[in-house]
């Protein structure tokens, strides 16, 4: 099929409509069809034009109103009525969000399409909590990791290659397992102590950001209830929060002082 229609697949960032890009609130306000997922907010719903169209697909473990694979379907069949296609998708559609697997389906379908970039959950999120992803001295470098395998399979993660002090860690969809990764991180050679940062809501007026070591994680997310979506950040930039934090929505930091002594740059 080769479609005259174009899906734009579209990144609606952390939640908060100030941060949309100017091009993604105006796809949104002239789609005649929006499919969203779960974790697009409400604010951002409120956008959309009285009389459009909204199809919901979210997703949340053990609980899918439409599989992958239909999702992907009804993209292809949607874009058969050459209507404007709004595809919205929570944090950046090519980080963790499977965009690229709609993107490829689309292409093997004939089917044009645009990706609007959005701000990715890693990034809104240590930006409200006051946590640089680098900073000189702390971390040279950043990495995301998906905290959740396929198909609930166990973790194979480079263990040794992400217990790297020089860099900072940061685990998407990690809150089921967070206390086996903690305990891998560590026998990999990560110390103990290393600072780490859970945010629950990040970047939203429902954020909490929880700061403690890297050996406390787990039961200390498990003390404050955290629910997802949380993001996890470990690495000794997580020790600049108490200096840069300006958000003020329910910062939590364990051991303070010697958080801040330990890690912060001479």
């Amino acid at each position: 099929m080769k479609s005259k229609a174009c899906v734009y697949l579209l990144g609606t960032g952390p939640g908060d409509p100030d941060l949309l890009t100017v091009k993604a609130l105006r796809l949104i306000q002239q789609a005649d069809v929006v499919v969203y997922d779960r974790l697009v907010s409400d604010d951002i719903l409120q956008l959309i034009p009285a009389g459009t169209t909204r199809i919901y697909v979210g997703k949340r473990s053990g609980q899918h109103t439409l599989a992958q694979d239909e999702i992907n379907a009804l993209l292809v069949n949607l874009a058969e009525t050459e209507r404007a296609i709004v595809r919205l998708k929570g944090g950046d559609p090519f980080i963790f969000g499977r965009g690229s697997e709609e993107a490829w389906y689309l292409a093997k379908q004939g089917v044009r399409f645009e990706v609007i970039p959005g701000i990715t959950a890693a990034s809104a999120c240590t930006s409200y909590a006051g946590i640089p992803l680098t900073h000189r001295g702390l971390a040279n470098s950043v990495q995301f990791v998906s905290g959740h395998a396929q198909n609930n399979q166990p973790l194979d993660l480079d263990w040794a290659s992400l217990a790297d002090e020089n860099r900072t860690l940061v685990i998407y969809m990690g809150v089921a397992n967070i206390g086996y990764i903690s305990r891998q991180l560590i026998y990999a050679g990560l110390p103990a102590n290393s600072p780490a940062a859970a945010i629950e809501n990040g970047a939203s007026r429902r954020q909490r950001c929880l700061i403690c070591e890297l050996s406390q994680l787990q039961q200390r997310v498990t003390e404050e209830d955290l629910k997802a979506p949380v993001v996890f950040v470990i690495g000794r930039v997580v020790s600049l929060a108490s200096e840069l934090e300006w958000f003020e929505h329910g910062l939590v930091i364990d051991n303070e002082s010697e958080l801040h002594a330990q890690h912060y740059p001479s």
